[in-house]
């Protein structure tokens, strides 16, 4: 398939221009609505290809992915790769294995989210990995928009990347506060995230 994926992103909605307040707290001018393309298969199978390839130099047993959008990449990829899936659910405000998922230890796992910011939620992931006794060797994510700036201490591979600025709430530039705030996002539904 070919497709110029930042026009893809831009036509389809999936990037969004105005004032957004993220998930972590922090604002930006550049929010990046994953189910447009989690909607699209042809579109995320391109993606999870790319993603399959450069992980598997890495050779992992196993992927480990958060709910919501984490949940389809970590199946999708691990198709690719021919192994397993687990899914890091949340519970009483912690990632867990749920429905008996065990992780073997020492096994080489391949933490991968949906779109990076901060990192948070890979954070929580890798920290659920590592209590389990599991290696995480890699951190594979379809669009990173953290310009440079997350650090997992493994490698950090990306499908796309998507400039944009965030602003700590208390440092906001004037020409964004003038604009009205909207809070998309996960953490901010009403239901279970």
């Amino acid at each position: 398939m070919s497709l110029d994926l930042d026009a893809y992103l831009e036509e389809s909605g999936a990037v969004l221009r105005g004032h957004f307040r993220l998930s972590s707290g922090r604002h930006s001018d550049v929010y990046v609505e994953k189910f447009r393309i989690l909607e699209q298969p042809e579109v995320l199978g391109t993606l999870c290809d790319t993603l399959a390839t450069q992980a598997k130099a890495l050779s992992p047993e196993v992927v480990v992915g958060p709910t919501t959008g984490g949940i389809i990449l970590a199946f999708e990829i691990a198709r690719r790769l021919k192994i397993g899936a687990l899914y890091a659910e949340r519970e009483n405000g912690a990632r867990v294995f749920r429905r008996d998922a065990r992780l073997a230890p020492n096994a080489r796992v391949l933490v991968v989210d949906d779109v990076l910011t901060t990192g948070t939620s890979v954070r929580e992931v890798l920290e659920l990995v590592r209590s389990k006794e599991g290696n995480p060797i890699g951190v594979a994510v379809l669009i990173d928009r953290s310009n440079g700036e997350a650090d997992f201490g493994c490698p950090l591979m990306a499908a796309h990347q998507v400039q944009a600025r965030t602003f700590a709430p208390d440092s906001l530039p004037e020409w964004l506060a003038a604009i009205p705030v909207r809070e998309p996002g996960t953490r901010f539904s009403s239901g279970p995230a």
